[in-house]
């Protein structure tokens, strides 16, 4: 197959597409509970869904004859919140609500290795220089773990902001939280953190939808670029991903829309990562060591020649998007949603060129796709 295309959410299905038609190929039963993650590996060969508590790897040609996957990746006691593969597919590596972040060697279904965030974590990507995982939590946290030590060897806080008088429900269709009781300072969730291939841009997002830019070249020292607001104050974001070519920032949030930010010219207008001028205003340290800073501490440090443009916002979708996906020349992006539809855009011309609905429950929590040249 050529473009490998999945969809997964409430209904406890995963759903493969044929990309070009929006024909529902085939279907398989995840039935254990809501998909929240899906991933496919580089040489196309599997997909792996991460579920409540477990990650099941099932092999794409054969899917249909292995509805209950070729194996599952036991050790997780709560939600699986993000995955993705090792770039040679030797092992996955997964984040879950149970406050972990584990590898799994495929030649088994126990985890080899687990580091302990102390906190849900809600996202993880891998550095493409395939030796550090970047993880995001609940905590408010991102955290650098190198995988030769097995040691946390940056721990970065981007935001510790007073309590807001109210924030907005975290399950469509809740009601705002009042908030009268707090009065310290709370640090906002870390929803989607992300390296770009050519390891010069890591982002992380919070739930409030503040985006935080940094050059991860000194991987104990990240010097912080940017920071920005990508959706309106009020709403939730629920996803952010760096674009194939590194050129493209997509957000995604409760506000009904995913939003394309230009981050081209990030280094450009970056000073190198060895220069130390202004280190003090830095937001990270070595080891567990952690500095609290403001926002207004982050945007002093940060280099003012360089912020990023909102260049599209996809606004078709009727309720929240959860999740997108780019294709592996960065012109496409397929976007996931709870209106039961997931979208494919072509991002020259901003419109949709197919829909893919036949998902039954409210919400497709993710989409994968996998469309770069065979292996």
């Amino acid at each position: 197959m050529s473009v490998i295309l999945a969809t997964a959410g409430y209904d406890h299905s995963i759903r493969f597409w044929e990309a070009p038609s929006g024909v529902n190929s085939h279907t398989l039963r995840f039935n254990e509970s809501q998909v929240n993650c899906l991933e496919i590996t580089p040489n196309k060969q599997f997909l792996a869904a991460g579920g409540n508590p477990n990650i099941r790897l099932f092999e794409i040609n054969d899917a249909g004859k292995h509805n209950q996957g070729v194996l599952t990746l036991e050790g997780h006691t709560s939600s699986v919140t993000s995955i993705g593969f090792q770039r040679d597919v030797r092992f996955l590596y997964s984040g879950s609500e149970d406050g972990t972040v584990k590898l799994f060697d495929l030649r088994s279904p126990n985890f080899s290795r687990s580091f302990d965030c102390k906190a849900p974590v809600n996202s993880v990507a891998l550095h493409p220089n395939q030796a550090e995982i970047i993880s995001g939590d609940s905590n408010g946290s991102v955290k650098v773990w190198d995988l030769g030590s097995s040691k946390c060897i940056n721990d970065l806080i981007p935001d510790a902001q007073p309590p807001p008088s109210y924030a907005s429900g975290s399950i469509e269709g809740t009601p705002p939280i009042v908030s009268t009781y707090c009065v310290q300072p709370q640090r906002v969730s870390i929803q989607a953190v992300d390296v770009s291939e050519d390891g010069l841009t890591c982002v992380a997002a919070s739930n409030h939808a503040d985006v935080y830019i940094w050059d991860p070249s000194n991987i104990r020292n990240f010097r912080p670029l940017a920071k920005f607001q990508a959706h309106p104050t009020g709403s939730y974001l629920l996803k952010a991903k760096i674009s194939p070519d590194s050129r493209t920032l997509v957000t995604t949030s409760s506000d009904r829309t995913a939003r394309l930010w230009d981050i081209s010219h990030r280094s450009n207008n970056t000073e190198s990562s060895n220069d130390t001028n202004g280190c003090k205003d830095d937001l990270t340290t070595e080891s567990n060591t952690k500095v609290n800073t403001t926002p207004d501490d982050f945007i002093k440090s940060h280099n003012k020649q360089f912020q990023p443009t909102l260049t599209q916002t996809l606004a078709e979708h009727k309720k929240f998007v959860w999740d997108a996906v780019f294709s592996a020349d960065s012109s496409y992006l397929v976007t996931a949603s709870s209106d039961h539809i997931a979208r494919l855009w072509n991002l020259r011309t901003g419109e949709v060129v197919r829909q893919y609905s036949s998902h039954h429950s409210a919400v497709i929590t993710c989409v994968a796709l996998n469309d770069s040249p065979s292996m």
